[in-house]
């Protein structure tokens, strides 16, 4: 297997949910740190413009959202699977509602005043400025939920987690663990290692138990790189061949034209370069980098969005 190198930074509840997955599948990695916020010139080296944490590294190939990272983790390591066969779309759907739904209520439920200090450490005020000035250009003027109204749709989300949890399973969707598993997780695991605020799980028994037997999965054996060995590997390896792959034409744009695609819902840093992958779940582009060499970023079909360049 070509050496797994994983972009992220400790608290990314994200990169948690791979974290975890490495565990989960007994797979060695290599991990690179990054800085929480902008500038990451390392990281824009090798993704030409995506800044959302984390990104996976397989020599020059690059792979963008936890959503694809999984799908990729799990081809490579197909037992045991993220997506058992009688529960996939389930496991995927769920997957998703944490990874959009879930997650933005409980970052508006930890992000409250409380816990600023214990989310972000003993940090002077002009970096805590930087961070919320970082993070309010990654959103873009989006809306933000209350405090309060994340609060009650906490409460009712862990209800009914709770709910699938009371019938003796240990996992969400059964016996085995599932992507459901690792995408809910990580949304409560942010709340969860924060001391100002996570009394709110306390109500929910089943779930503290359940997060429990995921946080046990651990994260396996990583070994640690600098970003600068990780842009080398990239600049001295050669893409995967996608040549063969079953082109899925939903744009009207041919392989080989120059296209621009990013997320759809916040974090809007385009990628630009050339089209060599549609499928009907993955879009791949080819670009050049001086530092990091010809690389070729893939991203989900589901939350990005891709235009023709010109």
């Amino acid at each position: 297997m070509s050496e797994i190198i994983f972009h992220h930074y400790p608290i990314s509840p994200f990169s948690e949910k791979i974290r975890l997955i490495f565990g989960m599948k007994k797979i060695n990695w290599t991990s690179v740190m990054i800085p929480p916020i902008m500038p990451k010139p390392d990281v824009v080296a090798l993704t030409g413009g995506y800044r959302r944490t984390p990104i996976l590294q397989i020599g020059a190939d690059v792979y963008c959202d936890t959503a694809l990272i999984a799908d990729v983790l799990d081809k490579l390591v197909p037992t045991p699977s993220l997506y058992p066969p009688a529960i996939a779309g389930l496991a995927r759907t769920l997957a998703q509602w944490a990874d959009t739904t879930l997650f933005w209520t409980a970052i508006a439920y930890t992000f409250q005043p409380a816990a600023m200090s214990s989310i972000l450490g003993n940090i002077s005020p002009e970096q805590m400025q930087a961070f919320a000035a970082d993070r309010a250009a990654m959103r873009a003027g989006a809306p933000r939920i209350s405090l309060s109204e994340a609060t009650v749709q906490l409460h009712e989300y862990l209800r009914r987690l709770s709910n699938m949890l009371g019938h003796g399973q240990a996992y969400l969707l059964g016996a085995d663990a599932s992507i459901a598993d690792f995408s809910v997780y990580h949304a409560l695991w942010f709340i969860r290692r924060v001391a100002a605020v996570n009394s709110i799980l306390d109500s929910y028994p089943a779930v503290l138990k359940w997060m429990d037997q995921v946080a046990a999965f651990g994260h396996h054996h990583a070994e640690k790189m600098s970003s600068g060995d990780a842009l080398d590997i990239a600049r001295n390896a050669v893409a995967s061949d996608v040549g063969t792959t079953e082109f899925v034409d939903t744009h009207g744009i041919a392989l080989g034209e120059q296209v621009s695609v990013m997320p759809a819902d916040y974090a809007f840093d385009p990628v630009i370069g050339e089209l060599v992958l549609a499928t009907h779940n993955q879009i791949a582009v080819r670009r050049q980098d001086e530092r990091a060499g010809t690389v070729v970023v893939h991203f989900p079909r589901l939350g990005f969005q891709m235009k023709r360049v010109g």
